[in-house]
């Protein structure tokens, strides 16, 4: 069935159906946000402030871990020479050419996800509401506001200071392998961004708020950097502990011990932030603990790999490109998982199991407001979305261009009554809402908002959004045997090592 009504008119009358105290507290938010917001207009988006402060810090910081060792510092004055002497163009280069990878692979996210749907109630399935326990248990606005830029500003941080501290350092292989870590991570990542999609628990316990994403300054970086549903595995673990797996196979090969490092204050400074990230992926309403399981495994192969790697890339000139080819039966492994890894996408993923039509998407408890984004694919066709009640209690549902939710946002909260007067649908359980949404500009992003305005129960909702370019499932696939290649690389090094591959191909 599809709906086409109005906003119901007893509407109003669920008002203040919350907790007393959550009421409450959420209402404070909003005038003591409202004024803070009146009286300081800070005029630089999330993105741009963290850079800011990444880039002002870092030469400080750089200098006070290297305090008692100023004779290995590279003089800014001669920066742009140890650069060019050391080859470092092919990190920055690094740096740019992910930032077009990563545009490219979230063109492909939401465009394959009615082919592949989402995975998120398994997910539930095990862990239940252990997340929403840790919100409720700890929540604090003070907390949550430090919690929120640590999320953000360390994560950026890790990407961009670990080379840059180590090309000041005047150790290039270090520089070297710091940035494989986040480019490989990233490469090992994509096929399970892809193909196995996972709600942040925000969208899907009922209850939790989304402390990060839904605030006004916050809202619409999230929403166009994140398709919130790329949770697994989460990389504000897998990159930290990577790094940290990294320096402990460098000081092994250098035969010391970690504590007698010269970097090692560093180190300690990259493994003090895993428990906090393991705390606040959990409190902030975005990852769940499995999500971590994949992080911590993804961060092994990538330190291996990385590892192996850079000395090969640092005698490519020496060796040629033949350096870089493993023995053979590694290359073997590495085919082997690539098509093993194509066929399960293939035969398991696509039109699989999460595009089951009864399971939801998105769940809503009373009072709760969540939402899905509508993303901009085509300047000239619209997106097709469906929005099924999949549930046992009434929902409302709003369509509204981005720009109309950003002052209802606070506090990790988005205000339903005071953006509600537009076109609100109210589904029963069974019903459905089509409608096609034009873009015709970068701008014209919309949001699905998806409110329980009743006492009690859970509205569970099952979005599909369809763009244009569904067609991208083959570039997709592709783009994920890196991964698999990779995988299989590392596991073939560790059974196969080159000097026994070498040998058993001489006595055959």
């Amino acid at each position: 069935m599809t709906i086409h009504g109005i906003r119901p008119k007893y509407h109003d009358l669920w008002v203040g159906e919350r907790e007393p105290w959550r009421e409450w507290a959420r209402q404070c938010n909003f005038h003591v946000s409202g004024i803070i917001g009146a009286a300081m207009e800070w005029p630089f988006g999330p993105y741009e402030t963290v850079m800011g402060t990444i880039l002002l810090m870092t030469i400080p910081l750089q200098r006070l871990l290297t305090r008692d060792e100023p004779e290995m510092r590279v003089p800014l004055s001669e920066l742009l020479a140890e650069i060019r002497d050391k080859g470092y163009k092919w990190h920055i280069s690094i740096f740019v050419v992910m930032y077009g990878f990563k545009a490219f692979i979230d063109q492909h996210n939401e465009a394959i996800k009615p082919r592949v749907g989402g995975f998120t109630h398994y997910v539930h399935g095990i862990e239940g509401d252990l997340s929403l326990w840790v919100q409720e248990t700890f929540r604090n606005s003070v907390l949550s506001d430090i919690l929120s830029f640590h999320y953000l500003f360390v994560y950026l941080f890790l990407i961009w200071f670990s080379p840059m501290y180590y090309i000041l350092c005047k150790d290039e292989v270090m520089a070297d392998k710091a940035v494989l870590n986040y480019f490989i991570a990233y490469v090992l990542a994509v096929p399970l961004y892809l193909f196995f999609n996972v709600e942040v628990t925000s969208s899907y316990l009922p209850g939790m708020d989304a402390l990060m994403y839904h605030r006004s300054w916050n809202l619409f970086f999230f929403t166009e950097a994140d398709p919130l549903d790329n949770g697994f595995p989460s990389l504000h673990m897998g990159i930290p502990l990577g790094l940290l797996a990294i320096n402990r196979l460098h000081v092994r090969d250098m035969g010391i011990d970690i504590r007698e490092w010269r970097h090692r204050e560093f180190d300690l400074f990259v493994a003090a932030n895993v428990p906090i990230y393991l705390f606040s992926i959990q409190y902030l309403g975005i990852h769940w603990i499995s999500d971590v399981v994949p992080g911590a495994i993804l961060a092994i192969i990538c330190a291996l790999f990385a590892h192996s790697m850079q000395p090969k890339l640092r005698s490519l000139r020496e060796n040629g490109l033949s350096s870089l080819l493993p023995a053979k039966r590694v290359s073997y492994t590495a085919v082997a998982f690539s098509l093993v890894g194509t066929l399960i996408l293939l035969a398991a993923v696509v039109d699989g199991p999460g595009t089951d039509e009864d399971a939801p998407t998105m769940r809503v408890g009373p009072g709760d407001v969540n939402l899905d984004v509508i993303e901009v694919h085509s300047f000239w066709h619209p997106a097709d979305v469906e929005i099924r009640n999949v549930g046992d209690e009434a929902v409302e549902v709003l369509i509204i261009h981005r720009d109309a939710v950003e002052e209802h946002a606070n506090g990790g909260v988005i205000d339903w009554l005071s953006l509600s007067d537009g076109d609100v649908r109210l589904l029963e359980p069974g019903d459905s809402l089509d409608e096609q949404v034009e873009t015709p500009s970068i701008y014209d992003g919309h949001f699905v908002l998806v409110t329980n305005q009743g006492n009690s129960g859970v509205g569970e909702v099952r979005i599909t959004i369809e763009y244009v370019d569904g067609s991208l499932l083959w570039s997709a696939i592709i783009s994920s045997i890196p991964s698999f290649a990779i995988t299989g690389l590392v596991i073939g090094g560790l059974y196969f090592s080159e000097d026994e591959v070498g040998e058993k191909i001489a006595n055959e």
